[in-house]
């Protein structure tokens, strides 16, 4: 991700971590937990591999597996649209968002949609739609804009749905909620691809 690179980039010439360089932007990431220091007085939501501030207008929700009981994604939503996240385990210094996103491409193509790559603020991304049942007999295209992030031995990918996905040269604020996210990837050794653990926090609220 060209933004976290230039991050690095800077740090590793002088030194001080990105929140300690002038003008640093918070919204400038997503960053991993090695870059922030979590007592800077932000209030972040805990979701294990994930930490999230409240963005202004719109809710968080987890979306869960209710087999396993296990928190599949993230959303960020209001009424305009929403940003879904997803963590996964990456190689060192690779660009797993390459690799995958051919694959990404080719199943909503397989599901009856349509996508093409266009370069983004946030690099190459995959924008398009797949069809969706909206009620009994009735289908209707749900667009979709998925960018990937690159971090530390962690990819996050990130799903744009509603205005967002549609509106992508106006869509800043969105990005800049995206910006702010924080990948905790831990030190365990685990699979590329495989999703990091992501969790429910005491006061998350169940419904249907």
């Amino acid at each position: 991700m060209f933004r976290r690179k230039q991050a690095a980039e800077v740090e590793g010439s002088l030194g001080p971590t990105p929140e300690e360089m002038p003008g640093f932007d918070l919204s400038a990431g997503p960053w991993d937990v090695s870059e922030i220091d979590l007592e800077d007085g932000v209030e972040r939501v805990d979701l294990g591999g994930l930490l999230v501030a409240p963005s202004p207008g719109r809710e968080l929700r987890l979306q869960v597996d209710e087999a396993t009981q296990t928190v599949q994604s993230v959303l960020i939503a209001n009424d305009d649209g929403a940003i879904e996240l997803r963590p996964f385990a990456a190689p060192r210094n690779g660009d797993l968002w390459s690799d995958i996103r051919p694959q990404i491409a080719e199943d909503m193509e397989r599901r009856g949609g349509q996508v093409t790559e266009r370069e983004g603020a946030l690099g190459v991304e995959l924008v398009g739609w797949v069809p969706v049942q909206v009620a009994e007999g009735q289908v209707a295209e749900q667009p979709s804009r998925i960018v990937g992030i690159n971090g530390e031995r962690w990819l996050l990918r990130a799903t744009f749905l509603g205005e967002p996905a549609t509106n992508p040269d106006d869509s800043a604020d969105w990005e800049a909620v995206l910006g702010s996210v924080i990948v905790r990837r831990g030190s365990a050794a685990m699979p590329v691809g495989d999703p990091l653990p992501l969790v429910l926090p005491p006061q998350a609220r169940r419904q249907a």
